[in-house]
């Protein structure tokens, strides 16, 4: 039987007994994402007697937790970040060590997702979309995405050098498991920026999420580099866009906690339930983001798992985004992409 929101947090009622009414701040990214999390965290949170959660929005400025913590004035107490912020606020000590014996069995959780610093909360993935209206036949890999002649027209990318220059790999014929080796070489960064080139005279490039649907939907675009959310929001606005999952990159956004927030065990039950199977299954029906706890999976229809990147059929060759790569060699090849777009 799937629990529905308000049994859901009766449920959990037993397990936020000593929580008389302490005010919560959490951190995301508003947008969709926030209203899912709305209705699937902070509402049952709520019901269950956790006390009051004030939602704040933020655009991942990572300056605004390192203020607060060496201002010793810490007033948000769990924040979504990125997967680089995560890293690098865990190395310079702005967050609180993640307790997870109070969070769950990270036996429970995608590999991903267990980190000392932060609980992966969501999947998302960049991938290729297209329409389903003007396209009849369907793109099944990167090397569609680069043949204009059986495809005629535009391809929207995005413009930076993370997730291209994987994708033009892959569509030259590298494995997926095999991308980040080629690519830390001189010729295999050498044989992605080539690729790139091949195509550069077809790329309208974008840079806010929300562009990506709309240059299918003007049909600027016959096809799209783009955030699966984006394109689940479009369809759920009866829009005919579609995926094709081979190859695509995925991430995690993780909940942390900063360094001195005076409600840590407020914030560390608040992050247990919103990892709980239940909590995070009633979040995917929302959006179209994958659970990082693997029992999630099994509360949802085909219908819910078709459109998530952590669904068996569409993870199977998934390329997890290389957080170590780009640490170490982003800079340079962004600097170089710039000079390359530029030309």
């Amino acid at each position: 039987m799937k629990l529905k929101p308000v049994f859901l947090a009766a449920a959990m009622m037993v397990a936020l007994p000593v929580m008389a009414q302490s005010q919560l701040t959490v951190v995301n990214f508003g947008g969709a994402n926030g209203a899912a999390q709305k209705k699937a965290y902070f509402e049952a949170y709520e019901k269950a007697g956790g006390g009051k959660i004030t939602a704040v929005e933020y655009n991942g400025e990572q300056a605004k937790i390192k203020a607060m913590v060496e201002a010793k004035k810490v007033t948000w107490d769990v924040v979504e970040v990125e997967s680089p912020d995560l890293s690098r606020g865990c190395d310079e000590g702005l967050f609180e060590k993640m307790d997870w014996a109070k969070v769950g069995n990270k036996a429970d959780f995608q590999k991903a997702a267990v980190h000392e610093c932060g609980v992966g909360t969501f999947v998302w993935s960049t991938v290729m979309a297209y329409d389903g209206d003007k396209l009849k036949t369907a793109p099944t890999a990167w090397a569609d995405f680069w043949d204009v002649k059986k495809f005629p027209g535009k391809r929207g990318m995005r413009k930076g050098a993370r997730y291209n220059l994987e994708f033009a790999l892959m569509a030259d014929g590298v494995k997926t498991a095999d991308v980040y080796k080629v690519l830390a070489t001189k010729d295999g960064a050498e044989r992605a920026f080539k690729k790139l080139t091949e195509l550069k005279p077809n790329i309208q490039w974008w840079e806010a999420g929300a562009q990506p649907p709309q240059f299918l939907v003007a049909g600027d675009v016959v096809m799209t580099t783009a955030y699966n959310g984006r394109i689940d929001a479009a369809q759920r606005e009866g829009k005919n866009l579609k995926i094709t999952w081979t190859g695509g990159i995925y991430d995690l956004d993780y909940w942390v906690m900063p360094k001195g927030t005076p409600n840590k065990d407020a914030a560390l039950k608040f992050i247990a339930m919103s990892s709980s199977p239940d909590a995070q299954a009633e979040y995917a029906k929302n959006i179209s983001y994958g659970p990082t706890n693997n029992k999630a999976l099994t509360k949802l229809d085909a219908k819910v798992l078709g459109m998530l990147p952590t669904s068996p059929a569409n993870s199977k060759d998934a390329l997890q985004f290389g957080i170590g790569f780009w640490a170490d060699q982003g800079e340079a090849l962004e600097k170089r992409f710039s000079a390359w777009a530029a030309q």
